[in-house]
């Protein structure tokens, strides 16, 4: 006998059950301070495109913007 399957169930948009809210990523600009869950404290050196690159301590870090381990101080 197969174990049951997790199943996700999809709801429509207008229903007022939904809990998928997707936040809007943040936004950076050259020169913010931002913490990392792994790197620690760093400053935003460039942005490209989708992802930042960032100054921690002696190394340069290119991080995803939308990670949810790198925020905004």
């Amino acid at each position: 006998m197969r174990p049951p399957t997790q199943t996700v169930r999809r709801r429509p948009a207008s229903s007022p059950f939904r809990t998928e809210t997707v936040p809007a990523p943040p936004e950076y600009a050259v020169n913010d301070r931002v913490t990392h869950d792994r790197h620690g404290l760093g400053r935003v050196i460039r942005l490209d495109g989708p992802r930042v690159d960032v100054r921690f301590g002696a190394q340069i870090v290119s991080v995803a913007v939308t990670s949810p381990r790198l925020q905004r101080l």
